[in-house]
């Protein structure tokens, strides 16, 4: 059977194409961007909050 990217597990005994690792790193990269991006306006959103609470 033809592995595809939706279907290989890394516990699988047949070792990665090179292809299959790549997009997994390019899929994994991708979403620590997004969850960074994320966190940093989290971040800053709270940042602003408690700063106009110490003006008010």
């Amino acid at each position: 059977m033809k592995q595809t990217i939706d279907t290989y597990r890394l516990t699988s005994m047949e070792e990665p194409t090179e292809a299959f690792l790549s997009q997994i790193m390019r899929e994994a990269a991708e979403e620590a961007a997004q969850s960074n991006h994320a966190a940093t306006r989290l971040f800053f959103d709270q940042l602003r909050q408690a700063a106009a609470k110490v003006d008010a």
